[in-house]
């Protein structure tokens, strides 16, 4: 049997780590490749990206920011794309507030004050019993020391200039899942409804014991969320 190809989409100050457990646990299932998304500071040129570096036809799981990128793949080609997961994500563009927090943090970024991600950080991105969970929280800072500034940089001028994306979600005729960790505080399970809701015959999953990163919270549980949703028929 012909092995999927999947394209993994990792979010901010993410990389190929992210999606460790799940690209190893789909050996013999999916033939997986993860997108750089530090390449450049817009969601459409990084979408060029994917396109350029991806088979002719794929499935496409996008988490956070990897989401937003998702959409604007499905924008551009949406032909090219079998089936879709998005995670941990939203269809929504930057409210005022998140702008101006994102353009505070750049500026900082700019005079040499990039930190990554940092501990105090911490209860934002994962469920309060992975907090001290050093495996995880290294993984998490270690991923962020090699996007780097510049990297950080040019990730969150593309998130700035995001669009709405709920108007497309109609338009979305593929196989889609939608996952989301309970205790999301970035982007919380009602946005995940929203966008399930948006996506005719979706389906919604809550994880549980996950906050915005259930690829390292909850490995195991999202591996067993991909085999499902690769394994489901095609339109």
């Amino acid at each position: 049997m012909t092995e999927t190809k999947l394209v993994l989409l990792p979010g901010l100050l993410c990389d190929g780590a992210l999606w460790r457990h799940q690209v190893a646990g789909l050996d013999g299932v999916a033939d997986c490749m993860v997108a750089d998304l530090t390449g450049a500071d817009s969601l459409d040129a990084l979408a060029r990206l994917v396109l350029a570096a991806a088979p002719p036809r794929f499935a496409l799981a996008g988490l956070s920011m990897g989401g937003y990128v998702a959409f604007a793949v499905l924008r551009a080609a949406p032909e090219r794309v079998t089936r879709l997961c998005l995670m941990d994500t939203s269809a929504r563009a930057d409210t005022d507030e998140q702008r101006r927090r994102r353009r505070g943090l750049m500026a900082l970024t700019r005079r040499g004050r990039f930190r990554g991600v940092t501990p105090r950080l911490l209860p934002s991105l994962l469920h309060p019993d992975h907090l001290d969970d050093a495996a995880i929280a290294g993984e998490v800072f270690a991923m962020a020391e090699r996007v780097g500034q510049d990297g950080f940089l040019r990730q969150q001028q593309a998130i700035l200039s995001r669009p709405d994306s709920r108007p497309d979600l109609a338009a979305i005729r593929v196989p889609t899942r939608v996952l989301v960790g309970e205790a999301d505080q970035l982007t919380p399970p009602d946005l995940a409804a929203e966008i399930a809701a948006g996506i005719a015959g979706a389906s919604l999953h809550v994880l549980p014991g996950c906050g915005h990163l259930p690829p390292l919270e909850q490995p195991d549980t999202v591996l067993k969320q991909f085999i499902s949703w690769l394994a489901e028929p095609t339109l």
